[in-house]
């Protein structure tokens, strides 16, 4: 019986964009609870570039095992192929997108053909093509579970207490670093359709984006220093961190809080005095918070703006596009 295979990018060895290989493989056959997707486009993100650079153990996930060579990926859009017989949710030819597998290494999403759990996934919004899609899932969830409700029980790998997300509405003043990125640009949307005021903090270049998208107030980092000029916020979405998060703390008013997406550094005395909190959450799949996201971008509520596309056989241009930064929006693979 002949073995069906596909076309997917795998990297051999760890290294930068030069390792990612557009090989032949076998196509996956899905299991238990899972379907068979038929990729049209896949999202790219941060943690797509880390595991090819080297990353090798997942926050969160201590069990889970990267084992080369591997497929990098977690964020589809494509149109169901097959359907194990348990799974009721979906059907062939059902159009579908969602984050696969995380956290963890198995998502596979950088292929003509994916096996995704069917509770990972959602269905593809209308109104939206699949290049739009695809870039919603990990961006749109971490923007979701920051800000509107974690929907986990799961213990955070980055702290002891759980993430609970802070109430919006239009009494609240939210602050989004790196606004103008993937997380950035949909946490903005999020905050106001619950109606919240929001200052976005970008480089010059994105002012006139940010404010389409809705932003009140727009500070320029090459500029200013938005805590010279911010007092009085409710919360702070930081898409960035590094070294410099914690002078986001000093823009706070009591009682508010500082959510970093990406780890920065604290001082518990310091935030202690200023009477603030800082909490982190770790983002996971979850098809049933990406379907309610989905009716919102399908009535244009909420939108993905898209930086760039490459054709999945160019995925190494697009991790150089990624490293390049300053990116506006997702990066996006096309599938023929």
């Amino acid at each position: 019986m002949p073995t069906h295979t596909m076309r997917a990018v795998r990297f051999h060895e760890h290294g930068g964009p030069e390792v990612l290989r557009y090989d032949e493989v076998p196509m996956p056959e899905p299991g238990p609870g899972e379907v068979l997707v038929r990729v049209h486009a896949v999202g790219v993100n941060p943690p797509d570039w880390y595991v090819r650079g080297g990353l090798n153990s997942m926050p969160g996930k201590p069990d889970a095992k990267l084992v080369l060579p591997a497929i990098p990926g977690t964020d589809v859009s494509g149109v169901v192929e097959a359907v194990a017989p348990d799974v009721d949710t979906f059907a062939v030819g059902d159009e579908v997108f969602g984050l696969l597998r995380f956290p963890g290494f198995d998502g596979g999403a950088y292929a003509e053909y994916v096996a995704a759990p069917a509770s990972d996934l959602a269905r593809k919004p209308a109104g939206i093509d699949h290049v739009h899609a695809a870039g919603a899932p990990m961006a749109g969830l971490t923007a979701w579970q920051f800000l509107i409700e974690a929907g986990h029980d799961h213990p955070s790998p980055f702290q002891e207490a759980r993430h609970r997300p802070t109430v919006l509405d239009a009494d609240t003043k939210v602050l989004v670093n790196g606004a103008a990125g993937g997380v950035g640009h949909l946490a903005l949307q999020l905050a106001k359709w619950k109606g919240a005021h929001v200052v976005a903090v970008a480089s010059g270049a994105h002012e006139a984006f940010l404010s389409e998208l809705g932003a009140d107030r727009f500070i320029d980092y090459t500029r200013s220093r938005p805590e010279e000029l911010v007092h009085d916020i409710d919360l702070v979405l930081d898409t960035v961190g590094g070294p410099g998060s914690a002078r986001f703390l000093r823009t706070l008013k009591r009682g508010g809080a500082q959510f970093p997406v990406f780890l920065g550094d604290f001082d518990e005395a310091e935030t202690a005095k200023l009477g603030v909190t800082v909490s982190s959450a770790q983002v996971r799949a979850n098809g049933a918070q990406l379907a309610e996201l989905g009716r919102l971008l399908d009535a244009g509520t909420v939108r993905v703006a898209i930086d760039s596309t490459f054709a999945l056989a160019d995925a190494r241009a697009a991790h150089e596009r990624a490293a390049r930064g300053h990116i506006r929006g997702k990066i996006v693979l096309t599938v023929a």
